[in-house]
């Protein structure tokens, strides 16, 4: 290659690039221009993967939504790819909040989380059934329960209002408020206090799963999956991990 003009090296170097490329893990590929793309995991991939692993793919994926390079997808295809059957790797269990835009926040595609969203991402029969189909039927490896900045239901909550079946669903965060140690301003204009609210909500939505699903505790406790909170900063983007 020595001989080489500059000319030559200027038409060679895209397919050097490409020839270069590789894939970042199992589930992805090398597509035609060079550029990794993600493909549909299969169900003998996520069984290799353990909880914390999956953790770990979570807050990489976060890392590049932060940093606005989320990975090249061809949505036809995976549609097509994910047709016969799903294997997710977590279900997360989040507010319906329209901000949020989950599969971006983790940078993932289709078929790979299982998504449940209620207001202040608390828990009931519906949707513990739904967590325990995505774990013990499905073969998810986590739970992950999201909380977020600014939650319009937590401050819903804290202002105690009462408009039909809402009602219920806000006197699920009472314990969460009642419960936070604060010595300024308890008020819903308060972020600082919404904000530690969020997350003691987060933590007892966790613990009301393990609570009230035997099935999922016991899945837990075998080391099956892995059940913890998050908090989603707006601002920046971030997804805090509880530990």
């Amino acid at each position: 290659m020595k001989n080489l003009k500059l000319h030559d090296l200027t038409m060679v170097l895209p397919f050097l690039l490409i020839a270069c490329q590789q894939p970042v893990n199992e589930s992805q590929q090398v597509g035609e221009d060079g550029r990794v793309v993600e493909r549909v995991m299969s169900p003998e991939e996520r069984s290799e993967l353990t909880p914390a692993s999956v953790v770990q793919r979570l807050r990489e994926g976060n890392e590049r939504f932060r940093n606005d390079d989320l990975t090249k997808r061809d949505h036809s295809k995976q549609l097509r790819e994910a047709v016969m059957g799903q294997f997710p790797k977590a279900i997360v269990l989040t507010c319906i909040d329209s901000r949020i835009p989950v599969e971006d926040v983790f940078d993932t595609g289709i078929g790979d989380i299982f998504v449940a969203r209620v207001g202040g991402n608390v828990v009931n029969e519906d949707i513990l059934g739904s967590l325990e189909f995505a774990c013990r039927v499905s073969g998810a490896k986590l739970v992950l329960v999201l909380g977020h900045e600014h939650c319009e239901t937590v401050v819903s909550a804290i202002d105690r209002v009462e408009l039909g079946n809402m009602t219920t669903m806000v006197s699920k965060i009472q314990p969460a408020i009642e419960g936070v140690e604060y010595q300024g301003r308890r008020s819903s204009i308060n972020p600082e206090f919404v904000a530690l609210v969020v997350k003691n909500n987060v933590e007892n939505t966790v613990e009301d799963i393990r609570e009230k699903s035997a099935v999922l505790k016991n899945m837990e406790e075998t080391g099956e999956i892995q059940i913890m909170g998050a908090y989603y900063d707006m601002d920046e983007g971030k997804v805090f991990f509880s530990n």
